[in-house]
């Protein structure tokens, strides 16, 4: 059940709280957000990598996910709602904040999770309570956001919890992940580091009728 107060129009509200490590970007990004309005579709995705394996992953206990904070471009349409903004993600095990801008900057909405609840505020400041993201975002925003999966995905790997099936290419590197109804296609990454494996730069989600575009510009971990 999801409590809220007021109604479920969005509308461009400038809003800008503290965030985390990363507020010294903020102000360069919000101009190259602008410059970047049509996001997602500046990006070139690349054609699908040949798959040469898949393998199947049985679930595992659950294990801590890695610390995380994102900038980047989003953009998600099902056959009746759709958006294109930016996003700002700070992940840890814990809790997650999540700020979805518009092409200016401002901020759309928040989400805020932690082990008990979900809270999304609107830019009109409405506050809608659940204990499911997918749920919630689906009722306020129009369409579904995998919060539980994504932490994983967003990093290149399967969550440990479900099973999933995992498409590799010809390096060993994941193009592809089946989890949860959810598929995640991987079409570009950042080049990798000695110390660090691969980590996704554009990515699309698909289930159904909805598809989630992800283009991350900026990374920061723990």
């Amino acid at each position: 059940m999801i409590n809220h107060s007021g109604g479920r129009h969005l509308l461009y509200k400038v809003w800008m709280p503290e965030f985390g490590g990363i507020r010294f970007f903020f102000l360069l990004y919000q101009l190259i957000l602008c410059m970047f309005s049509l996001l997602v579709g500046c990006v070139s995705f690349a054609p699908r990598a040949t798959v040469v394996n898949t393998i199947v992953i049985e679930p595992v206990a659950d294990v801590a996910s890695v610390n995380f904070e994102l900038m980047g471009r989003v953009s998600a349409k099902n056959r009746e709602h759709g958006f294109s903004g930016g996003v700002r993600w700070r992940h840890t095990n814990e809790d997650d904040e999540i700020h979805f801008l518009s092409p200016f900057g401002q901020i759309v909405a928040q989400i805020q999770r932690n082990q008990d609840v979900v809270l999304l505020t609107t830019s009109e400041q409405k506050i809608y309570r659940a204990t499911d993201v997918e749920n919630l975002t689906e009722q306020v925003l129009g369409w579904r956001l995998p919060l539980l999966g994504l932490q994983y995905w967003v990093r290149g790997v399967n969550s440990p919890t479900t099973k999933s099936e995992i498409d590799l290419d010809i390096d060993g590197r994941i193009i592809a992940i089946r989890q949860d109804g959810w598929e995640i296609v991987y079409s570009s990454y950042f080049p990798s580091q000695l110390i660090q494996a691969p980590r996704p730069r554009a990515l699309v989600l698909k289930r159904s009728d909805i598809k989630i575009k992800l283009v991350i510009d900026n990374w920061e971990t723990e």
